[in-house]
């Protein structure tokens, strides 16, 4: 239950994040929204570090180095979900970053990306998918 939880918080921070970054960007600029978003994430991220203290710096060598730039995802996925908001508008856009998460979840499963565990994946999965494609055509009717 903690982690359904924990994702639908998630899930609603990733919707109201992107709200918030396209009206910023409407008046600054999209660059200099993802700029305050990621400057304000590290602030707060670092301060809840410096209390909690539930790592350790020197582990950072344990950590494959292409892992390291995962903060840029956030680049990328702030400027795609500002630009989708502003061109589709906030529903249609947080219906195709779902499909969209959901298939990338189902190529990283199917494949081990990342050094995962390979899941297999069945035919009733795909169902799934296409049904949420259909619900979103049906909600843009």
């Amino acid at each position: 239950m903690k982690g359904i939880i924990f994702a639908l918080l998630g899930g609603s921070f990733i919707t109201l994040q992107g709200v918030v970054n396209a009206r910023i960007s409407q008046d600054i600029g999209v660059f200099q929204a993802i700029t305050i978003t990621q400057l304000t994430g590290f602030i707060l991220a670092f301060s809840i570090f410096a209390v909690v203290r539930d790592g350790h710096y020197s582990d950072l060598q344990k950590v494959k180095w292409p892992y390291l730039f995962g903060g840029a995802f956030g680049l990328l996925i702030i400027f795609n979900e500002v630009t989708a908001i502003q061109t589709i508008g906030v529903t249609l856009t947080i219906s195709v970053l779902l499909i969209a998460q959901i298939v990338m979840a189902f190529i990283v499963d199917a494949t081990g990306l990342f050094g995962l565990r390979k899941l297999k994946l069945h035919g009733w999965q795909f169902v799934g998918i296409g049904m949420m494609i259909l619900g979103v055509i049906i909600i843009q009717l």
